[in-house]
């Protein structure tokens, strides 16, 4: 039985990553150094100290859980995150926790692999949002073609991403605002 809940363990662990990889709100300030010239390695730490929060508080609320990670973002990136992806990361992160302790591996996995689809297909929207932009600023007839791969090792199949689906009301979409109040960087979503 030690073995299944070692596995459990190893699934939650890797689920918190994921959904930590997928935040665009980390990835904003990863990408642009918010935590200094050490940001990638406080984001690969960050995971482990998500999951050892959860195993060691086994009744957290929703809004304790917001509160520890809004806290990690102020105190490691300098980075207030005003974008409302905060519930919604915390909200994944607590339901990883309760089919860990369910041992409920299978949840796990899915969870973890619907997490990495849904950050390729972002990824990949913005990047042909991004490309777009760039075409039009230089020359509007040249179209090229653009290979999305995936950094969630190996999840995805051929370690490219599947095709971008439209964009629809469920997607969303954030962008990074140059707002600096009183030595803070703002991250909020597009509107």
């Amino acid at each position: 039985m030690a073995g299944v809940g070692e596995d459990s363990l190893a699934l939650f662990g890797a689920g918190v990553r994921a959904a930590l990889e997928a935040w665009p709100a980390l990835q904003i300030a990863v990408e642009n150094g918010f935590g200094g010239v050490h940001s990638q390695e406080k984001a690969e730490w960050l995971g482990g100290a998500v999951e050892e929060y959860f195993i060691r508080n086994a009744d957290l609320e929703l809004d304790e859980v917001e509160d520890f990670l809004g806290e990690l973002m102020t105190n490691e990136f300098d980075t207030v995150v005003e974008d409302g992806s905060l519930p919604q990361v915390s909200q994944q992160l607590q339901t990883m926790f309760h089919h860990f302790r369910r041992g409920d591996g299978a949840a796990l996995r899915e969870m973890a692999s619907h997490i990495t689809q849904r950050k390729c297909r972002v990824t990949a929207t913005a990047l042909m949002t991004a490309r777009e932009t760039d075409d039009e600023e230089e020359d509007a007839d040249s179209t090229e073609e653009m290979e999305v791969t995936a950094t969630n090792d190996g999840a995805a199949t051929d370690g490219v991403c599947p095709e971008p689906e439209p964009s629809g009301p469920d997607s969303q979409t954030i962008e990074e605002e140059d707002i600096v109040e009183d030595g803070w960087t703002i991250v909020r979503r597009k509107k």
